[in-house]
Order: structure tokens, then C-alpha cells, then sequence
């Protein structure tokens, strides 16, 4: 009786000891997804510092954003596809060495060549460490557990939005306007030295290479992929400085070059990630989802800070204290979701979105009324509605459509999950942009009317994710029905067990 309590409590033991593990793990993969989120929104509000420092162009100034993004998503799927059959410890490690080098160029860069190029690279770090995150996240975690994890990780996604303006804006006012921008990217060097050691011993270490498996990497997928990836994004992010429409060509043939990346995908034997998974309503609608509501959220940013600095004259500093009640209301919700998804499945995440587009309705509303400037005033409670129905939305979404993606794919179909994302925030920013700048022009320089009609393409977005997620709670019912399983009608995470194959 004795020994097997002794055997139990040592089991009990070993079970924390690894919990304890798993979490340390995730928290190593979340201090890199803030560093690498903080670098998107921190360099929005430096633009203006940036270009008086280094008297740069308006192209150049949308290559440091563009350029970042683009490469970004070039890279996700090769680098979560490397992640699962090579490790995925090695390949998050390399990723922030390099990210961390590259910002010390940056912030040393003596003209905008050097710093296009700087973030150029850094987009390319962050494409390598982010499906690490997510496969990470699948391999370590399971049922409630994992949407716990991925709550956490829409939290650090909140947190970073709402401190990278904020750290920008102080940064500038401390080191000044031509100088000040440097520091956003000096920053991530401490950031990125303590991360180092900590994933060597932290993370998982490598499968050997005796039960590793031994697949092709594909590289006609990973050619394929980014000769469609590319042709896609940037039109949307040259939207501006391409005249003419001869740049919309790309998209037919992206599209084609996408198709036949499928077709290849089909019969290679060793996919670079299996879009067999698609077959999966939670994957193919989620995916959608994520697509569509990227486009819509990630342009509030991008309009709400030309509003503000350009339109009535806000500081940096002020700008970034303006954007802070979205994304505050978004880390706090994401911890919520995160616990809730497990029982509410795709229901959370439509709820997300209706509460989503009541804010966005009242931001427009209270421009609508008063659109001079103490506008951040009168906009901050509709935003922190907004950002609450955002954290309802984008980790409760990942963590479903995952759900049944077996976890040594996790890094690809994580990868192919983000680069839809990518190309959503694209699309959004280019349709969104557009709009907002047709507006300015052709009335004269009316930056809330612009604001307004910015708002408005951003709510078709979310609108439509909202009828991708009442698609799937459609489905949901009508299966219940047909199998007499009752349910809830909405895709969940799976609870136990592991995730189904689609092979």
C-alpha cells in the first residue's frame, strides 16, 4: 500500500514537473511572438521620425512596412514545414539570431537602403520563428489545455499591440525625432539575448535522427508556394506605388501558380504541407476566417494613426495612447477566450465578431459626431469594445481550426493558417487604404470623412468572416442532425484523444 502511494505521488510529481515544463516552454515562444508583433506595431508610429532622419521617400517609407510583411509571409510555410521534419527548437533558435541581428542593423542603418534591407531580413526571422510557435504549441499541448495556450498567446498578441505604440512614442520623444526611431529596433537586441539560452534549454529538443523522419523538404512546393504568395501580395502592398493597372495581373496568375501548387501538393509524396487538410470544415472555414478578419482589424491601425498624426496633429506618443484601449481589450479577452473555447467552440468566435462590429459601428458613429481633436476621447470606449470581440476572435479561431491537424504537422499547417493571414492584412490595408486616401483627396483634405469610410470596407471584412463562422455553425447543426449526435452545432477543439489525420 505504501509503495504504490510512494509510486503515485512520484507520478503526481512527474506530471507537475512536465506541466511545469510545458509552460516554461510557452512562455520562451510568447517572450518571441511579442518581439516579433512589437516590431509591426512599433514601426507605424516611427514612420515620421524615420522619414526626417533619414529623408526618405514615401516608397521607401512603405517598403520598411511592406517589405517586412512581404517576406513574412513568404517564408512561413517553408520554415514551419523545416520546423517539423528537421526540429523545431534549432529552427526557433535560428530564427532569433537572426531577428535579433538584423534589428541591430536596422537601428544602425545609415540610409533607407541598408534599413529596407535590415527589415527585409527581419521579416524573414519572423516568418521562421512564428510557425515554430504554433507547432509548439500543438506538440506540447492538448484539449482545454491547448486553447488555454493559445489564449495566451492572443494575449501577448494584445500586449504587444498595445505597447509597441506606446514604447515607440516614448522612445522617439526620449531620443528625439531624428534619432529617436533607432531605438524601436535596438529594443529587440536584450529581448532577443535572453531568449537565446532560454529556448536551448526550455524547448523541446530535436527527434533523433534515427526515428526522424526522413521526408523531402520539397522544394518545387516551397518554389511554387512563393512564386504565388508573391504575385498575390504585392500589388496590395505596392497598391500605392504601382500606377496603373497592369499590377492587378499578378492575381490571375498568382492564382495559377497557386493551383498548380495545390495539384503538386496532391501527388508529391512528401508534401510541403498537406492541403488534404482543407477536407476539415474546422481548418477550411477557419482559415477563411482568419483570412477575412485580418483584412478588416489590422487596417484600423493603419488608418486610425494617419488620422490622428496627419489629420489633427497628434504626437506620436498621443497617437499610440489613442490605439491603446483596442488592444488592451483585446490581451484581456484573449485570456478569457482562451479558457472558454473548449466549451463554446466557433460560437465564441461569431459572438467575437458581432461585438467586434458593434464597436467599429459606434467608432463611426462617434467620428461621426465629433471628428475634431479630442476624437481619441469619444473613440476609446467603442475601440475597447472592439478589442474585447477581437480576443473572442483570433486566438479561439486558431486553436479550432488546428484542432484536428496532427501535431507533427502542426508548424505547416500553422504556417499555411498565417500566410493566409499575411496575405488577409494585405488585401485589407491596399482595400482599406485606398479608400481612405480616395477620400482625403476628393474632399479636400476631410480626414474624418476618410476615417469614416475607412471604417466602413473594414466592417464588410469582419462582416464576411461573421458569415464564414455562421457557415460553420450551420453545418455543424445540420450534421448533428443528420447523426442524431446533438451538439452544440459549432466546430470545438477536440477534447481528447489524439488530433485525426486527414491521410
Amino acid at each position: 500500500m505504501r509503495s504504490e502511494g510512494t509510486g503515485g505521488a512520484g507520478a503526481a510529481d512527474e506530471d507537475a514537473g512536465e506541466r511545469r515544463r510545458r509552460w516554461q516552454a510557452l512562455s520562451v515562444c510568447l517572450l518571441a511572438a511579442f518581439m516579433t508583433l512589437l516590431d509591426i506595431s512599433i514601426v507605424n508610429v516611427a514612420l515620421p521620425s524615420i522619414r526626417e532622419g533619414l529623408h526618405a521617400s514615401e516608397g521607401q517609407l512603405q517598403w520598411i512596412l511592406s517589405g517586412y510583411a512581404l517576406m513574412f509571409g513568404l517564408v512561413l510555410v517553408p520554415a514551419g514545414r523545416l520546423g517539423d521534419a528537421r526540429g523545431r527548437r534549432a529552427v526557433f533558435m535560428a530564427g532569433m539570431a537572426l531577428f535579433t541581428l538584423s534589428s541591430f542593423a536596422a537601428g544602425l542603418a545609415p540610409a533607407m537602403p541598408w534599413l529596407i534591407f535590415a527589415r527585409l531580413v527581419q521579416g524573414t526571422a519572423g516568418g521562421i520563428i512564428n510557425p515554430q510557435i504554433l507547432g509548439l504549441i500543438q506538440q506540447l499541448f492538448t484539449g482545454a489545455e491547448r486553447g488555454r495556450a493559445f489564449g495566451a498567446l492572443g494575449t501577448t498578441i494584445g500586449l504587444a499591440m498595445a505597447v509597441g505604440p506606446l514604447l515607440g512614442g516614448a522612445l522617439i520623444a526620449l531620443g528625439g525625432q531624428e534619432h529617436g526611431w533607432r531605438w524601436i529596433f535596438y529594443v529587440n537586441v536584450p529581448v532577443g539575448l535572453a531568449a537565446l539560452p532560454l529556448a536551448w534549454r526550455l524547448l523541446p529538443p530535436p527527434v533523433p535522427a534515427d526515428r526522424r523522419r526522413r521526408e523531402s523538404l520539397d522544394p518545387v512546393g516551397v518554389v511554387l508556394l512563393g512564386l504565388g504568395v508573391v504575385a498575390i501580395m504585392l500589388p496590395f502592398l505596392q497598391e500605392r506605388q504601382w500606377h496603373g493597372p497592369l499590377k492587378w495581373a499578378l492575381l490571375p496568375a498568382g492564382a495559377a501558380v497557386l493551383a498548380a501548387w495545390v495539384a503538386w501538393e496532391r501527388r508529391h509524396p512528401s508534401p510541403l504541407a498537406d492541403v488534404r487538410l482543407f477536407r476539415f470544415r474546422s481548418y477550411a472555414l477557419g482559415s477563411s476566417i482568419g483570412l477575412l478578419y485580418f483584412a478588416g482589424f489590422t487596417a484600423i491601425f493603419f488608418i486610425f494613426t494617419l488620422y490622428l498624426q496627419n489629420g489633427l496633429d497628434y504626437s506620436a506618443l498621443e497617437a499610440g495612447l489613442a490605439i491603446t484601449p483596442f488592444a488592451l481589450g483585446s490581451a484581456v479577452s484573449a485570456a478569457a477566450g482562451g479558457r472558454l473555447v473548449s466549451r463554446w467552440g466557433r460560437h465564441l468566435v461569431a459572438a467575437g465578431l458581432v461585438v467586434v462590429l458593434a464597436g467599429i459601428g459606434t467608432a463611426w458613429l462617434a467620428v461621426e459626431l465629433h471628428p475634431g481633436r479630442g476624437v481619441a476621447w469619444y473613440i476609446a470606449a467603442p475601440l475597447l469594445l472592439a478589442g474585447v470581440g477581437s480576443g473572442f476572435v483570433i486566438s479561439p479561431n486558431q486553436t479550432i481550426t488546428l484542432s484536428q491537424v496532427p501535431p507533427g504537422e502542426g508548424g505547416s499547417a500553422g504556417g499555411v493558417l498565417q500566410t493566409g493571414q499575411r496575405i488577409g492584412t494585405a488585401c485589407g490595408i491596399a482595400a482599406v487604404g485606398a479608400t481612405f486616401f480616395a477620400a482625403v483627396a476628393n474632399s479636400g483634405g476631410d480626414w474624418a470623412l476618410a476615417f469614416r469610410h475607412g471604417l466602413v470596407v473594414i466592417l464588410v471584412f469582419v462582416l464576411l468572416a461573421l458569415g464564414a463562422a455562421v457557415a460553420d455553425l450551420t453545418a455543424g447543426r445540420r450534421r448533428s442532425r443528420v447523426t442524431g449526435s446533438g451538439g452544440s452545432g459549432g466546430t470545438a477543439p477536440a477534447r481528447a484523444g489524439p488530433p485525426r489525420s486527414p491521410r
